[in-house]
């Protein structure tokens, strides 16, 4: 039960007015900080569903495979830039990312994660990883605002953002393919 209070508690701190629009005012701030938060929400919530619900997860997501998809799915939709603008200016684009990043990717994440193997896991991360460098040499390079409701200094800035995680998850990853394992056990 405490999972789903702390959860919903970061949920609605995130959903208030004068947090979103602060977070959502700085390019960067709202695809790199507000999003992963929110789904991080779910993911802190995600375990009270486990216990509460196991039968519903054991029996549409038994290998992982379904919720990483998904989860795949809604993590790359907001990645577009069309989305982050239309959050901005649509009210329902707006009330579907407070659905969507906890309720459809945060939580099936937390279901998922500890199902796929480590194979699959490292597969994921390098995807993203990709998809990262893919985003940040777009933000960054691009002749045009992309976004109408930012600048384009912000643009490139989350290009750089963007480049900076993917730098991360490629020392992760190298590091997890460089150790043995059994060496620490």
């Amino acid at each position: 039960m405490k999972h789903l209070i702390y959860g919903l508690l970061i949920f609605m701190v995130m959903a208030l007015p004068p947090v979103s629009n602060l977070l959502e005012s700085i390019m960067i701030v709202h695809m790199h900080m507000q999003m992963p938060i929110l789904v991080v929400s779910g993911f802190i919530m995600g375990r009270f569903f486990q216990i509460y619900f196991p039968v519903f997860f054991n029996k549409w997501n038994e290998n992982g495979f379904p919720g990483i998809l998904l989860f795949c799915i809604i993590m790359l939709y907001w990645m577009l830039p069309r989305t982050m603008d239309e959050a901005l200016t649509v009210q329902s684009v707006q009330i579907f990312k407070f659905i969507s990043l906890p309720f459809l990717a945060g939580i099936p994440l937390r279901d998922s994660w500890g199902k796929l193997s480590s194979n699959a896991k490292n597969i994921i991360i390098a995807v993203f990883t990709f998809v990262f460098i893919v985003m940040g040499i777009i933000y960054i390079f691009s002749p045009e605002q992309i976004c109408n409701n930012y600048l384009i200094v912000e643009q490139i800035t989350l290009g750089w953002g963007f480049i900076t995680m993917a730098i991360c998850m490629m020392i992760y990853l190298a590091y997890k393919t460089s150790i043995n394992p059994e060496e620490y056990e």
